[in-house]
């Protein structure tokens, strides 16, 4: 645990890792605060409305019933189990009782369709899922290519050959088991990358990398867990950032989380939902925070009073911590990681100067740099790509069943993330953009991240996404896809004046040269802009020209 000093360069000079050789997530974030019987855990609210509570006591002797019902069904230690499910109890108690089993579950967002679910369950060759009535059609039309998949788990679904209840099967369980005795290097989950470059990739994580999570956590929370702390996020389970850095590290903490079982995300509902539970801590993607900047007055229709937010995903800019400041009364944190290597670079307001549009420092325990081509640290100031040095316990083990692209992750002992940044002499890293989304235009590189910034300043722009267009006399161009505010009307005349507000405020060679408003940008499950899909959009309609 993070210890408090007055600096940021104390704390992290005096940062220990301390990770036992035996361990368990299961155990860790759950059975050793069951013996509180009292202490609560979760808070849940479905999407009618209804709201249930549940303490580690209770998740203890549930999750114990479901890993002795995975056992009689088959599910060995190493086998595969999908987790096909929203933010419910269902799905933190498959988690748990997939770790104690020592299993390897492998979170699956229920936005997926038939084809992106066939791919993660046949290519981690998942012998059971759990789901729910609501995706169960898509597991069933996907069965039978998919030869390892022997054991399907849904809740609330109706009867169907092969296909378990899972409060039924939890019911016969007992209460009673046993903990497989799992070393902290042994696999425990598998996250596929979110696809922004290729096909999705499965990143084998170890047990070890909840205690990995941890300092991260503590860091852009302002010393997470203080007196009365409550953690929330709209980011679904299946991703690293709603999983890893909120529902494990606060169970962890012996913190309670609440949740929320939403078919989209309302921002009048967020602001709703945080003043109804009296939540102080919340990790919010981007995309959230911009559609809660849209809310109008919430200071006065919602009592809310929040202790610290995080934001990672995608770079914030400066017209989010100014709106976080006014809005909501405290400075974001930002922090950065990505799948592999999670949660390495962040923000602690309250031990070290939030300097505006800057990713933040290493948090303590990470050794992470700018590096060359050769795996060179380079000079401050100088662009090159963000790599964290291994070991390190929140370092992924490698890429599922794909030893070529673990080896290619890597230059010496440095990993490499594929983001472009700078970092200054004191630290603070700068975000430049990903390698493949840098725009190469008359022989200067630009990264698409800090005209972003300067387009949502306008008073007409949303939300914003640059790319280097194809151009025969420069290489390329910069081009801006913008979702406009709904009140307002496109126009050429818009255009131009958004076009003169960058070019007035950033380089010359930065502004856009090309805008198109669209409705909405392409995105992933996560809330991150697919900046490729906009790229082959304009190749493609190149070509037809």
């Amino acid at each position: 645990m993070l210890k408090k000093k007055s600096t940021y360069e104390e704390v992290y000079e005096s940062f220990r890792w301390r990770v036992p050789k035996k361990y368990n997530i299961g155990v860790d974030i759950c059975d050793k605060w069951a013996d509180e019987r009292y202490r609560l855990a979760l808070i849940y609210e479905d999407e009618d409305g209804k709201s249930e509570k549940f303490t580690f006591w209770d998740l203890k002797g549930l999750s114990n019933r479901l890993a002795n019902a995975l056992k009689a069904y088959g599910i060995e230690r190493g086998d595969r189990v999908g987790i096909l499910l929203p933010q419910c109890p269902e799905t933190a108690l498959s988690h748990l009782a997939i770790y104690k089993l020592g299993g390897i579950a492998i979170p699956l967002f229920t936005l997926f369709g038939p084809d992106a679910l066939e791919y993660r369950l046949g290519n981690s060759e998942a012998k059971a899922v759990i789901t729910d009535a609501a995706n169960i059609e898509k597991i069933e039309q996907i069965r039978s290519k998919l030869p390892h998949l022997k054991i399907i788990i849904a809740t609330k679904a109706k009867p169907m050959e092969g296909v378990h209840d899972f409060w039924k099967s939890v019911e016969k369980g007992s209460p009673r088991f046993e903990p497989v005795n799992t070393k902290a290097d042994d696999p425990a989950l598998i996250i596929y990358t979110s696809g922004t470059t290729g096909p999705p990739k499965g990143a084998l994580h170890a047990h070890r990398v909840v205690l990995g999570h941890v300092p991260g956590v503590e860091f852009f929370h302002n010393f997470f867990p203080k007196k009365d702390d409550l953690y929330w996020t709209p980011a679904d389970w299946a991703w690293i950032g709603g999983l890893i850095d909120v529902l494990f590290p606060s169970w962890h903490h012996g913190i309670p989380v609440v949740a929320y079982r939403a078919k989209k995300f309302d921002p009048e509902q967020a602001f709703y939902f945080i003043a109804k539970y009296g939540i102080r801590n919340a990790f919010m993607p981007p995309t959230a925070l911009k559609m809660m900047r849209q809310v109008k007055d919430p200071k006065t229709r919602y009592d809310y009073q929040m202790r610290t937010i995080g934001c990672g995903g995608e770079t914030l800019g400066e017209e989010l911590l100014d709106w976080g400041k006014q809005v909501m009364d405290l400075t974001i944190n930002e922090f950065y990681g990505q799948t592999e290597v999670n949660l390495v670079v962040g923000n602690c307001a309250e031990i070290m100067p939030v300097r505006r549009g800057s990713m933040g420092k290493a948090i303590p325990g990470h050794r992470v740099e700018v590096i060359d081509d050769e795996g060179n640290v380079v000079p401050p100031g100088t662009v090159g790509e963000v790599a964290i040095l291994r070991p390190d316990p929140v370092m992924f083990l490698e890429y599922w069943r794909n030893p070529e692209a673990t080896r290619d992750k890597f230059i010496k002992d440095w990993s490499c993330t594929g983001d472009l940044a700078k970092k200054d002499e004191d630290g603070y890293f700068w975000f430049v953009g990903r390698k493949d989304d840098l725009i190469t235009s008359s022989g200067y590189r630009i990264g698409p991240a800090e005209i972003e910034d300067c387009l949502l300043k306008h008073r007409a722009v949303t939300m914003a996404a640059v790319i280097g267009a194809p151009d025969p006399v420069r290489g390329e161009i910069v081009k801006a896809f913008i979702v406009l505010k709904p009140e307002v009307t496109p126009s050429p005349a818009l255009q131009e004046e958004i076009a003169n507000f960058v070019k007035t405020r950033l380089a010359a060679h930065e502004y856009p040269r090309e805008i198109e408003f669209v409705k909405e940008l392409p995105m992933t499950t996560t809330g991150k802009i697919m900046r490729r899909e906009l790229r082959k959009m304009e190749i493609d309609k190149k070509a037809k020209k």
